[in-house]
């Protein structure tokens, strides 16, 4: 079962999910693929997984880089787990490229090289904003390139990131 609840951010308003294991989705309201991963079945009702997302949301939207983890379930195939996991490691205030992405999933395979564009197509589905931070990710060229929030939602969350609060 998968519980919903909504947060009101700088940036508008979010939808977030979970079940019993963590964070599921977190979405920007009328984003791509908004709510794509919630099940049709659903409760709106505090669970402690949302609380203390709520808690991180409050600190990361203050400019403040918050202390701890929320519990996430990410459920996509093996290869948008792989994209996903490598998204979260890179560190608040920095970027990375989807090359760069490519690059580190091809040495892990043992592969000479991997599709930069099958990467995008797998940070452009992560079903959790901000807290898996594929706006992190950038062009090769440093150029803000796509993000389902939309690219002023991603030049604002950079900009918090690198400057302090919105």
């Amino acid at each position: 079962m998968q519980y919903i609840s909504h947060y009101s951010s700088p940036l508008g308003e979010m939808l977030l999910a979970a079940d019993k294991a963590g964070l599921t989705g977190l979405w920007f309201e009328g984003q791509k693929y908004f709510a794509r991963s919630l099940e049709q079945e659903h409760l709106e009702q505090e669970i402690p997984v949302l609380t203390q997302a709520k808690e991180w949301l409050d600190l990361y939207f203050s400019g403040k880089r918050p202390d701890f983890e929320v519990p996430i379930h990410l459920t996509g195939t093996d290869f948008q787990n792989e994209v996903w996991e490598i998204l979260r490691a890179v560190p608040y205030g920095q970027t990375t490229t989807y090359g760069e992405i490519a690059k580190t999933l091809a040495a892990r395979r043992g592969l000479a090289h991997m599709s930069a564009q099958a990467v995008g197509g797998a940070v452009g589905h992560n079903p959790i904003s901000v807290m898996v931070p594929c706006h992190r990710v950038v062009g090769a060229d440093g150029s803000l390139t796509g993000y389902a929030g939309g690219i002023d939602k991603k030049e604002a969350l950079l900009r918090l990131e690198r400057r302090g609060a919105l």
